[in-house]
């Protein structure tokens, strides 16, 4: 079905479906489990120090023999170290975030990594193409955790338009009608974190899951707009306080405080009104939780079904 498909044959995947690289969920249980069902299962590495990855890493080639990433930030304090390590261990997809990637492009591409980061504008993408990266990941403002300010369906084609490297789409995509959708945008692949996160082997805490399977359409709020770290959760106590200092005027560093830690707070420990339930917008259609293997299952099958309605529509 995509044999053809540029992303597929640049990593030597069966489909084009990235799993977001979501710091403290994105484990090697679901990373394995993305990637034996054809899909490209990506590390979340966050702030994780080199020693903790590296583990997290072989426990991840000990479930899969597919091929994965590693999500790194940039702004990571072992950034340095950890992208050592990519190296080291040969991984085959590294994505990245907050920064620019350009000083480690060359030992990358020596080691034959590929290098994809995440942009949320046109402007950002075509820096980074001109650094040498492989493709990018034009992500829109639905998506969850730390968001820009453009739409999915505004920033994708504007993104294929400026760049001659594959363009994945991410952001408010949760079922094959999404990803038909992405694909009518030229984009070459998706990436998808929400929809990962309600299946059986995602180890977030039973009550992050079931806030997320409750969720509506409007569930979801974006604080920190005034920090220039935006980040989109589920409404909850945090989320309320954390705006109301917001519009007081809080400083970033009394704003910064108040948010340490509440993502590990939630996702592990289950504390889903102090902690910070990172979460998409589509999660107002997450209602069910179901292994990978299912979910990839569906999400291609539904393809197929958006496109012949697109047909219907046509005719």
């Amino acid at each position: 079905m995509f044999k053809d498909n540029k992303i597929c044959q640049m990593l030597g995947i069966k489909y084009p479906v990235f799993q977001g690289g979501m710091a403290w969920l994105g484990t090697a249980e679901l990373v394995a489990a993305v990637s034996n069902a054809g899909g490209l299962g990506i590390i979340g590495a966050g702030h994780m120090p080199p020693d903790v990855l590296k583990a997290e890493i072989e426990k991840t080639k000990a479930l899969t023999d597919k091929p994965f990433g590693v999500n790194i930030m940039l702004m990571s304090p072992f950034v340095k170290e950890v992208m050592q390590l990519m190296v080291d261990e040969k991984i085959p997809v590294v994505t990245t975030g907050a920064g620019n990637p350009a000083e480690y492009i060359p030992a990358m591409k020596a080691n034959g990594t590929k290098v994809i980061p995440v942009v949320a504008s046109v402007a950002l993408a075509k820096r980074l193409v001109r650094t040498g990266v492989d493709a990018v990941i034009a992500e829109g403002t639905e998506s969850g955790g730390h968001v820009g300010e453009l739409t999915t369906m505004a920033l994708v084609p504007q993104v294929v338009d400026a760049v001659d490297v594959p363009v994945i789409a991410a952001g408010g995509i949760g079922d094959g009608r999404g990803i038909a959708a992405a694909f009518a945008l030229g984009a070459q692949a998706v990436q998808m974190g929400t929809r990962f996160v309600v299946s059986e082997e995602c180890i977030a805490h039973e009550n992050y899951k079931s806030l997320v399977l409750k969720a509506k359409d409007r569930s979801t709020v974006v604080t920190g707009r005034s920090t220039g770290h935006p980040s989109r959760c589920l409404q909850n106590k945090l989320t309320r306080t954390f705006l109301e200092r917001e519009m007081a005027g809080a400083s970033t560093e009394e704003l910064d405080k108040l948010s340490a830690g509440t993502l590990r707070l939630a996702a592990r420990e289950g504390d889903v009104e102090r902690g910070s339930v990172m979460i998409g917008q589509i999660s107002g259609m997450m209602n069910e939780i179901k292994p990978v293997a299912d979910i990839m299952e569906e999400l291609i099958a539904g393809i197929g079904k958006a496109e012949a309605a697109i047909g219907k529509a046509c005719l």
